[in-house]
């Protein structure tokens, strides 16, 4: 697989978000013996970002992660974040140096690993500086605990403030042919400064697959249901997108969701996409996106498809982005 940098870093152009595995998309239980084995396989068809989080789960996510890198851990680059959970007592984010210091430990010894390629501040704390987390977060580089920097969901000012004190590697925000948003301030800056992106939900939460054409198909500890895209009138708007993204599939002979991850590629060698999945052959399937060629035409027209219908988060988790 073809690589790219993420400012300073090297990775595969395609990684891996493991969330799913054993959180918010759950349904009738997770299969952990599955989701090491996509994992391995992974690795195994040159994969190399694994991204997690303390808050998946809490903690499951990253203890299964780390199962998984057990005697590969060299073959990954590593990505996990801090800030979700408070272990200072704290309600809410917390990305206070002390809670930064607690965290970080915890996910190395959970991730069963001395370091972490990548780690990021999972939500702007409107409480901490950031210009504190971050130079908390450059201790831990100095120290040899992180090796790179990342904020999640972050505004421009904050990136532009955190980046003043140390450089800033990666952001990670939603993006994908049902998310533009970053399209219009974010990825300007982040080019200026030189930090690349990793987009997560490349598949809009696996909508754009084509597979999804009611809530009744998600369990009930599914986050979808609470998620306005996939209620009401939204839902139908939404379905006619997919419908779009897989008649361009049929054109190319590839599926759809090859066909979102093909145009996320063509938006810069500076996005790296982490589809996530808990199947081994879901996985082959989006790392075969890699090779998906689409013509110039085929390209405008999904640029020009209506935007998605309805915020892509709940209320409450809207308030955490772009602070």
């Amino acid at each position: 697989m073809k690589h790219v940098k993420l400012g300073d870093l090297d990775v595969a152009r395609i990684g891996l978000g493991t969330m799913g595995m054993n959180f918010a998309y759950t349904g009738a239980g997770s299969d952990d013996a599955e989701s090491i084995r996509t994992i391995h396989r992974a690795l195994d068809l040159g994969v190399t970002l694994i991204d997690t989080a303390e808050v998946y789960g809490p903690y499951t996510n990253e203890e299964l992660v780390g199962r998984a890198l057990k005697g590969r851990r060299d073959q990954a680059v590593l990505a996990t974040k801090f800030g979700m959970v408070s272990h200072t007592g704290r309600t809410g984010l917390d990305s206070s140096p002390a809670n930064v210091r607690t965290a970080v430990e915890g996910s190395l010894r959970r991730l069963g690993t001395d370091y972490i390629d990548l780690y990021y501040q999972h939500r702007v704390d409107p409480e901490t500086p950031v210009e504190d987390t971050v130079g908390a977060l450059a201790d831990l580089v100095v120290e040899g605990k992180i090796r790179h920097i990342g904020l999640s969901e972050a505004g421009p000012a904050t990136i532009r403030r955190a980046h003043v004190v140390h450089p800033i590697t990666a952001l990670q925000s939603e993006y994908s042919l049902w998310t533009r948003d970053p399209e219009s301030g974010v990825l300007p800056l982040l080019r200026e400064l030189g930090i690349g992106f990793v987009g997560y939900s490349p598949l809009g939460r696996g909508f754009l697959t084509g597979t999804i054409s009611s809530t009744d198909q998600f369990g009930a500890d599914d986050f979808r249901r609470d998620n306005p895209r996939f209620t009401g009138e939204n839902f139908q708007h939404n379905l006619r997108l997919a419908d779009e993204v897989k008649a361009i599939a049929v054109q190319v002979g590839a599926t759809p969701a090859q066909v979102a991850l093909a145009w996320l590629l063509t938006r810069g060698d500076d996005i790296v996409p982490i589809p996530g999945t808990k199947r081994a052959s879901r996985l082959e399937e989006n790392v075969a996106a890699d090779t998906v060629e689409l013509t110039a035409e085929q390209i405008a027209l999904l640029d020009g498809l209506a935007p998605a219908a309805g915020d892509h988060h709940n209320e409450a988790q809207m308030r955490m982005i772009g602070r």
